[in-house]
């Protein structure tokens, strides 16, 4: 039997704000808190799924240098053009990472600047 993610760990400065953008943005619900303000968020049905959750750790700085980790979305019900004018309302900002122009993805930041890809494909929800 091979690994499976069970949850990403994304370091920011306010979680519960971030916790607010990312549940709006994969329908997702704060499936727990911590004492030092870090939330676990994830699907309405909880940790364990076939989606990972989400731990948002508390940092009182940005880590230095480029994220070794980020989070790659697929559109469930709209393509990926109503997709990305949905993130933009919710928050999520273009930013320029070195790619072309050419790609077939959008490169986003959330509202901490944390780096994720919407990609072309449209895919079914869970």
């Amino acid at each position: 039997m091979a690994s499976r993610i069970s949850e990403l760990v994304l370091g920011c400065r306010d979680p519960e704000a971030l916790a607010h953008f990312w549940c709006e943005v994969l329908d997702f619900v704060v499936l727990d808190g911590e004492e030092d303000g870090s939330v676990e968020i994830g699907p309405r049905e909880g940790a364990g799924g076939p989606q990972p959750t989400i731990f948002l750790s508390r940092r009182e700085e940005p880590e230095e240098g480029k994220p070794r980790l980020h989070i790659d979305l697929n559109a469930t019900d709209r393509d990926q053009h109503a997709e990305l004018e949905r993130l933009l309302r919710l928050g999520a900002r273009p930013t320029d990472i070195g790619q072309t122009g050419e790609e077939p993805w959008h490169v986003l930041t959330d509202p901490e600047g944390n780096v994720f890809c919407l990609l072309k494909a449209r895919i079914d929800p869970l």
